[in-house]
């Protein structure tokens, strides 16, 4: 018996057989019955918890995140700044150059090492969402496009959602650099995973 090609609901990579995890982002890949949508013409239903999401999957997140490119850049210039003043400050001649340098180093340094432990934080627990979160149909209500930044050349897309929650609603957003599909506009039906003791760590499934 063969199966359907598999798309990669993470990446879009397509695969023409099964397999578990996807070899390029490291998502899960979903069950050759479950890739499509419900005969009722929902999204299907994400599989149980708990998922194979792998921790390696909040350093994808991060590539897509703006304020993680940006702490990159502030910790890349640090480093730089940092090793041009030590050195500038050994050589005492030069040390009046190298002080104000490494100064400015060090402050880059802190700045983008504090901003990647912060952003990084965030990726880990939307992979404990993933991982963990319970399963709900919520509803797509925002999809924009950021054009004041710029990620890898491409402007990201903010996606919003809302969500019910033993009688209360609440709302959710993820930033993708992938161009939201029609499954992805205002209006229509979507999986979302939250943390029952803590519903506002959301994410939606599968992840944009």
């Amino acid at each position: 018996m063969t199966h359907p090609a598999i798309t990669c609901p993470w990446c879009g990579t397509h695969y023409a057989s099964f397999q578990s995890n996807c070899r390029n982002c490291g998502g899960p890949l979903p069950a050759p019955e479950a890739a499509g949508p419900t005969p009722a013409g929902r999204p299907a239903e994400p599989p149980p918890a708990p998922r194979p999401i792998p921790d390696s999957y909040a350093r994808r997140l991060m590539l897509a995140d703006g304020w993680s490119v940006a702490a990159g850049v502030f910790t890349l210039l640090g480093a730089i700044f940092t090793g041009l003043g030590g050195a500038l400050t050994v050589a005492l001649i030069t040390a009046f150059v190298g002080l104000p340098f490494l100064g400015m180093g060090l402050v880059f340094l802190g700045l983008g090492g504090a901003g990647l432990a912060w952003r990084y934080r965030l990726a880990r627990r939307t992979v404990e969402v993933l991982r963990h979160g319970t399963a709900v149909l919520g509803e797509i209500t925002q999809v924009e496009a950021n054009y004041s930044v710029r990620v890898n050349g491409q402007h990201p897309w903010l996606i919003g959602f809302h969500f019910p929650v033993v009688g209360r609603t609440f709302t959710g957003q993820v930033v993708t650099l992938n161009p939201p599909g029609p499954q992805l506009q205002p209006g229509q039906p979507a999986w979302v995973l939250y943390l029952p003791a803590a519903p506002e760590h959301n994410a939606l499934f599968p992840h944009p």
